[in-house]
């Protein structure tokens, strides 16, 4: 049961693929901010007792989109990102267990060797029983992103929140590195969110969680701690709903 101060009873974190790179070339896995990350669950885990679920992209290693713009097949190329975001979801499994966190990897994509099938009761039970679930294989179809999949297996498993992270503390009214007066919102509706083109997710994504009312939180995951005080409710980031 979650602890007296958590917000929330079940989480969707949604984790690009950039998160896991290392930030000098802006490729491949580093090690220490992945255990960052996992340090981070783990202390909302621990202390707060939520249950969290993460769905991971794979942009890091391979993007879909990119090698349909070389002239590969699409669903090809989209395939081979799934395959992408199960070595980060194994990654991340790796440094939640090396901090002490019980975890299940779930595919899309069936990889018995390796990982579970995606089976939504299943997947309910483990957070159920305080195991962490990440979520690799995207929706286990080619063009749909990694964001719908988060969309998709919040809505599934009944959690109450999406929580994007990012690297930037929120949704801003333009890009806050090449603008120093550009606005951030602390909350926004769908509809603003749209009509600005804000881009907070791809439209499919962001139409699921619309017509389900799934609010979505944008914030900085690399802020120590930040994950803990989105999920004890303060007010960090920027709240879509």
């Amino acid at each position: 049961m979650p602890g007296a101060e958590s917000q929330y009873r079940r989480v969707v974190l949604k984790l690009s693929g950039e998160a896991f790179a290392d930030s000098t070339i802006n490729f491949g896995i580093d090690a220490a901010v992945v255990q960052r990350i996992a340090e981070e669950v783990a202390e909302a885990r621990v202390e707060l007792g939520v249950e969290i679920a993460v769905v991971v992209g794979g942009g890091n290693i391979w993007r879909g989109m990119s090698g349909a713009t070389r002239g590969m097949d699409r669903a090809r190329a989209d395939y081979m990102g799934m395959l992408a975001t199960v070595i980060n979801a194994l990654a991340l499994q790796d440094s939640l267990e090396a901090v002490g966190q019980t975890t299940r990897v779930q595919t899309a994509i069936t990889m018995s060797q390796v990982a579970e099938p995606f089976i939504r009761r299943r997947a309910v039970r483990h957070l159920e029983k305080g195991r962490v679930v990440i979520f690799g294989g995207g929706t286990g179809n080619p063009y749909f992103s990694t964001d719908t999949a988060a969309a998709l297996r919040a809505n599934e498993i009944g959690a109450e929140v999406i929580l994007k992270a990012t690297k930037v503390d929120g949704i801003y009214d333009s890009d806050p590195k090449k603008n120093p007066s550009a606005k951030r919102f602390s909350q926004i509706s769908y509809i603003d969110a749209l009509q600005k083109q804000l881009k907070v997710m791809d439209s499919t994504a962001f139409s699921l969680c619309m017509d389900n009312k799934m609010p979505i939180i944008v914030f900085d995951l690399f802020r120590a701690h930040n994950l803990k005080r989105v999920v004890m409710g303060e007010k960090v980031g920027t709240l879509v709903s």
